[in-house]
């Protein structure tokens, strides 16, 4: 059998794609993050893998509205991020959701464009990450266990390359040298992270933008501290 026809196989016997799950989490993720902030206009897009062999991806469109989506707002693709027959077209950034859950351990993606990710991600895109420290809320994380757990998130430079940008990402993934990536920054863009399913990968970004939210407003009242009294810690 084609692959081509591999594909529209598989689509055939995944029918009635109004009442899948996966799209009605990702319809209401979609809600609660436009409704926080976290994806306003058309940015953003959120994922969720549908099969590992073959390898499906269900992703949100490209340009869609995402305290809005329908069931027509979803696209699926395969392991090279093609969209399979008669889909629509994906988002530009197909392949950074692709490499992560392509991992046994990631099946849910979500990338937000909040304030405080698209500020922190130029100021410290020079030191190429946030480092963050002693906050209960790191323990939203998974695995990570204590509040003294050293939290870093990697920046990486914005780019219309996604290819290259996904290789990057694909190599620190598997750099064992380096602490466990939950998530990661694209400059002046926003957050990526993931989860085991859409549930976990939704408690990460609620986790990541409040400590992201908490280094931010730590660097404003550095400032404005009387004597004596030191601003919560974001390490360099």
């Amino acid at each position: 059998m084609s692959a081509t026809m591999e594909s529209e196989a598989w689509l055939a016997g995944r029918a009635g794609r109004e009442t899948w799950p996966e799209i009605q989490g990702m319809m209401e993720v979609g809600r609660m993050l436009h409704g926080r902030g976290w994806s306003l206009a058309t940015s953003s897009n959120y994922s969720v893998r549908l099969s590992q062999d073959p390898f499906r991806l269900l992703l949100t469109k490209s340009g869609m509205d995402k305290g809005r989506l329908t069931p027509a707002d979803f696209v699926v693709v395969d392991e090279h991020g093609r969209p399979l027959p008669g889909e629509p077209r994906p988002s530009a950034e197909t392949m950074l959701h692709v490499v992560a859950a392509q991992r046994s351990s990631i099946g849910a993606v979500l990338h937000t464009h909040s304030v405080w990710g698209t500020l922190l991600s130029d100021v410290y895109h020079s030191l190429g990450h946030v480092r963050l420290h002693g906050y209960e809320m790191i323990k939203a994380l998974d695995g990570v266990s204590t509040h003294d757990h050293e939290l870093e998130i990697p920046i990486y430079e914005n780019t219309q390359d996604i290819g290259s940008l996904a290789e990057e990402i694909a190599e620190r993934f598997e750099d064992d040298t380096k602490p466990k990536m939950h998530g990661f920054l694209i400059r002046r863009h926003g957050l990526y992270t993931w989860g085991r399913d859409l549930d976990e990968a939704r408690r990460h970004v609620e986790g990541f933008e409040f400590l992201l939210e908490v280094a931010g407003r730590a660097l404003t009242l550095r400032s404005a501290l009387p004597a004596g009294l030191v601003a919560p810690p974001v390490s360099l």
